[in-house]
């Protein structure tokens, strides 16, 4: 194990690295010192070719309950107020940003509550396997705030706008079976069941040939922005690069062979 032990805790399982938020005692909020820690993690994670498949999950009892407001009431009570702006272009956005971004495929272990920017954190991770007694919480509202850290910007391709507006502006709590049900998820488990199969999923990832994910994830995010002759053209381009690459030859060598193919992410 290595990281910062204060804040992020860091295991590797072969292809798999876990990252876990590390503030149990106040349910994984998030302040300066844990989201420059989580930024640095992925992004030690992002260059580190034996890592094929990322987790990110919390510690104790909840995934995130978002921004530490205690951290934010004391700087109020000095006479020092937060720009939020600034703190989410200097803080959240980088660790947002190196999620969506990067060509590994990116777990929500969703242990808990997941709440304001923890919600988001959860969110914008490729897939979210989350425990039955996880809960989904847009609690921007609750104290005068917009949803951030990419919450405006997944929510509705997600589970739509109607339902995306429901969460945003009455701070609703969403259950995870109704998170299934409505798509915000992709699988529910029982609670003590939730590393198990995070990591069966995560290994399972960890084993399919990650190049081809990560040119998946561009093509998926150019999507939303894109016309079909546009996204055509951005296809065709990413499959002239899957198709120069060793798993791809070996995928179809494995096909003609009636055997497992053995993909090395490359």
């Amino acid at each position: 194990m290595t990281g910062d032990e204060q804040t992020v805790l860091i295991e590797n399982e072969g292809g798999v690295r876990k990252i876990t938020l590390n503030r149990p005692n106040v349910l994984n909020a998030l302040n300066e010192a844990i989201l420059a820690a989580l930024t640095k993690a992925l992004r030690e994670a992002e260059q580190d070719k034996a890592v094929r498949c990322l987790v990110i999950t919390g510690a104790g009892r909840a995934f995130s309950s978002g921004q530490d407001l205690a951290d934010v009431r004391d700087r109020y009570e000095r006479n020092e107020p937060i720009e939020f702006g600034s703190y989410l272009r200097t803080h959240y956005n980088p660790a947002i940003s190196k999620i969506r971004t990067m060509g590994k495929p990116v777990v929500a272990s969703v242990n808990g509550v997941a709440a304001g920017a923890g919600c988001s954190l959860a969110l914008v991770c490729d897939m979210r396997i989350a425990a039955e007694s996880a809960s989904f919480i847009q609690a921007f509202i609750n104290i005068g705030l917009v949803p951030d850290a990419g919450s405006t910007f997944m929510l509705p391709r997600l589970i739509g706008v109607a339902r995306a507006m429901e969460m945003a502006c009455t701070g609703r709590a969403i259950q995870s079976l109704e998170a299934l049900q409505i798509g915000l998820v992709n699988q529910v488990v029982p609670d003590d069941r939730l590393a198990a199969q995070t990591m069966q999923l995560a290994n399972k990832l960890a084993n399919l040939p990650t190049y081809a994910i990560g040119l998946t994830k561009r093509a998926i995010n150019a999507a939303w922005s894109a016309d079909l002759k546009t996204q055509l053209e951005y296809e065709a381009t990413l499959q002239s690069m899957a198709c120069q690459t060793r798993d791809h030859r070996e995928g179809v060598a494995a096909f003609i062979e009636k055997r497992p193919p053995q993909f090395k992410g490359e």
